[in-house]
Formats: C-alpha cells, structure tokens, sequence
C-alpha cells in the first residue's frame, strides 16, 4: 500500500526530519562554531559589527526559537497582537541574555536546550487547545511567553559564555549581540509573516492546522529527547 502525503504533510514531515538531522549536527545544534568561537577569541574592546553579525546569525540558525516563535504567532492575526506577543518574548530573552552572560550565570546548555524543546511542545499543546481540556482554564499565553523568552534567554547567555568574550567592551558587545539577535528575529518573524500570509488564504489552513501543530509538538520532543540524550552521554 503506498501513503499519499497532501502538500502540508509532506512539508511538515520534512521540517521534523529536519530539526531531528540539526539537532546531531554539531554546526546548527544550537551552539557555538569553532569558527566563531576562535574569532571572539582573537578580538578584545568594543565590537559592535561582529557582535551584531554574530547575534543575528545565532538567530536565524537557532531553528528552536523560530519553531517557538511560530507556534506563538500561528492564530495571530492582527500585527498589532504579533507585535505584544514578540515583544514580550524579546523581553524575555533579552533581559536573562544580558544578566546571565554579565554576572556569568550559566546553565548547562543540554538542559536549558531541553526545556526550550520543551517550550515548542507547550505551544503547540496551547495551539491545539489541550490545557483547556485538560486544566479546566486557558493559561495566560502572555505570560507564558514572556517566561518562556527568559529560558531562551539563558540559552543565549550560556552559548555567549562558551565564546570566552573578553570583559574589555563586554556591555557595549553585549548589547551589539542582543541588536543582532532582535534583527534576526524580525527576519525570521518577516519570514514567517509572508509564508502564513500565503497559507491563511487556503483552505488548507483551517484543515491542516492541527496536524501542522502536532509536527510541531513532535519536533519539540525531538529537540528535548536529542538534548536529554546528549546530556546523559556527556556525564
């Protein structure tokens, strides 16, 4: 018997073989390219250009903050709803980046990678209106992303640590990262606008948009279970 996949299936499967092939790739798993990491190495003072190309770049390949930032704004309609929901997230994010890296606060980067897997799969569970089933009440989806943006916080407060920054011009670095890592977001978020823009004139939209979630929430397990395993075998 052969299976027919429709159009949206195929797409989602392929973006779930996808996160499990980057989360064994050492390049996109998250993490800091050796590449990189000698170049900050190399440099002192302020550098702002570089910081801003490196935070942008760590975005835009940080493919478990655009899977969260999908699920966030996938029944978003209005820009100006689009807009509270990714400034809370970047709020989030931005705040436990900057204290994390300037008071050296880290977190182990399999664990903290692990829970941001696991901020993937309560958004697609949110999306399909699972905690209202389950709880009885909606929990509140601001909240929950402005929580979630602190953990995706420390995520990029424990990859800037393994660059080894030197503390001459680490603020002004800091926040030239944090500049880049707001300019990636807005390219992913563009991005992701003007696919849904597409997708949301289809019927398909309505008729897929509960498996398109649970691929999502399925992705997110991956990511957990990739970081959990990685975690275990490094100990």
């Amino acid at each position: 018997m052969t299976i027919r996949l429709i159009p949206c299936a195929r797409w989602w499967v392929a973006l779930l073989l996808l996160s499990s092939r980057l989360a064994t790739s050492e390049a996109f798993a998250h993490a800091v390219t050796e590449g990189d990491k000698g170049y900050i190495q190399e440099i002192s003072g302020v550098q702002l250009l570089p910081f801003v190309y490196l935070g942008a770049k760590h975005m835009m390949t940080g493919y478990d903050h655009i899977l969260f930032l999908f699920g966030v704004i996938f029944f978003l309609y209005r820009l100006s709803h689009i807009a509270v929901y990714v400034s809370l997230f970047a709020i989030g994010h931005s705040t436990t980046m900057i204290l994390g890296v300037y008071f050296n606060v880290g977190i182990n980067s399999y664990l903290i990678d692990a829970i941001i897997g696991l901020s993937v799969v309560y958004k697609a569970l949110d999306n399909l209106g699972a905690f209202q089933r389950w709880l009885g009440f909606q929990p509140d989806t601001k909240v929950a992303t402005l929580v979630f943006g602190l953990f995706h916080g420390f995520g990029l407060a424990t990859k800037i640590l393994e660059y080894e920054i030197s503390p001459d011009g680490l603020v002004p670095n800091l926040l030239a990262f944090n500049v880049g890592v707001e300019l990636g977001q807005l390219m992913a978020l563009a991005v992701i606008l003007i696919g849904m823009g597409y997708w949301r004139r289809t019927a398909g939209f309505v008729r897929h948009a509960y498996s398109t979630n649970v691929a999502m929430m399925s992705a997110g397990f991956v990511l957990t279970g990739m970081q959990l395993t990685g975690y275990f075998v490094s100990r």
